[in-house]
């Protein structure tokens, strides 16, 4: 079987299914156009986010038996054309729940204790201790949308505090000794914080928007280490201007682009007159913590992502 990478990821990747016997080709810089020109020469092909695969892409693919997605969300991928066309699909979201459990808690710790702003006073020489005061986590309830692998592992985090974890998730049952599942309305009436680890699908694009957040009983804190469109951002700045939010926590946004590498321009740059107004206010707000999209982009993730799509290829194809 010949295999087609069209993203860089960890070299056991290549190397191992190498060593089980696939042909394994790399092109990480030709166009769509050009990779839909000879995908009909592979059986399988591996990707991260760089561009999406539709239709008209998987009607060139005649000979594809599989996709492997080096990461947890398929949003990209005509999934259903895919499997009605016996395309099996192969992702990797237990790749890197642990890092996006990490770094779920880190951003909820670095809020509560103003280490970003603590961090950036010190450094301009301003030693402002009352200012810097924290809150502590324990005695507060944090809720979850979402409880597959990545709520699951920041559930697990949370272990070793003194916190009530509630779950909202579409599937039944999935609740356990870590995480109560409860309706929306009863999370929504009893979080302290809401923490998204949601796919991006219809039901979850602009979910977190104007209606949603008044539906909470109390200011709460935000994390979003899930997507971005998820998150319908003027609505999220109205809400910390008036206090709904006590502060965000920004893994995503909803400006990227669909590979998640660039914002806004395709160099990621962005000069200041070009940048949203609700965009320019979160840059400037001392309680959002911002990151690029790199809560599962660890060491360890990257290996063991590309680790869980080698196990998952063999055992269906070897």
């Amino acid at each position: 079987m010949k295999i087609l990478h069209l993203d860089s990821n960890h070299s056991i990747l290549i190397n191992q299914l190498t060593d089980l016997g696939f042909t394994n080709d790399e092109d990480y810089t030709s166009s769509k156009q050009e990779i839909e020109a000879k995908i009909h020469l592979y059986d399988g092909f591996i990707i991260r986010s760089r561009f999406s695969i539709d239709k008209k892409f998987l009607d060139k693919a005649t000979n594809l038996k599989f996709i492997g997605r080096v990461g947890a969300g398929l949003e990209n991928i005509d999934c259903d054309y895919a499997e009605s066309n016996q395309i099996a699909l192969i992702a990797a979201p237990e790749g890197n729940r642990n890092a996006v459990g990490e770094h779920s808690l880190g951003m909820l710790l670095s809020l509560f204790n103003k280490l970003n702003k603590a961090d950036k006073e010190v450094r301009n020489g301003k030693w402002l201790r009352e200012e810097n005061r924290g809150i502590e986590l324990d005695g507060r309830t944090v809720g979850l949308i979402g409880y597959g692998n990545m709520g699951k592992s920041f559930a697990k985090k949370l272990r070793g505090f003194d916190v009530d974890v509630l779950c909202y998730d579409l599937k039944k049952n999935v609740g356990d000794k870590n995480c109560k599942q409860v309706s929306l309305a009863e999370l929504q009436a009893k979080s302290d914080v809401l923490s998204l680890h949601t796919p991006q699908t219809e039901l979850t694009q602009n979910m977190v928007n104007s209606e949603f957040i008044n539906g909470f009983k109390k200011p709460f804190w935000l994390i979003n280490t899930a997507r971005g469109k998820s998150v319908v951002t003027k609505d999220l700045v109205a809400a910390l201007k008036s206090g709904k939010i006590l502060g965000a926590g920004l893994d995503v946004l909803e400006y990227e682009k669909t590979s998640f590498e660039n914002l806004f321009k395709k160099n990621g740059m962005l000069s200041d007159d070009e940048a949203p107004e609700a965009f320019q206010y979160l840059i400037n707000a001392e309680n959002v913590l911002l990151s690029p999209h790199v809560a599962g982009w660890t060491v360890e993730s990257k290996e063991r992502l590309a680790q869980t799509i080698v196990d998952k290829i063999k055992a269906r194809f070897s």
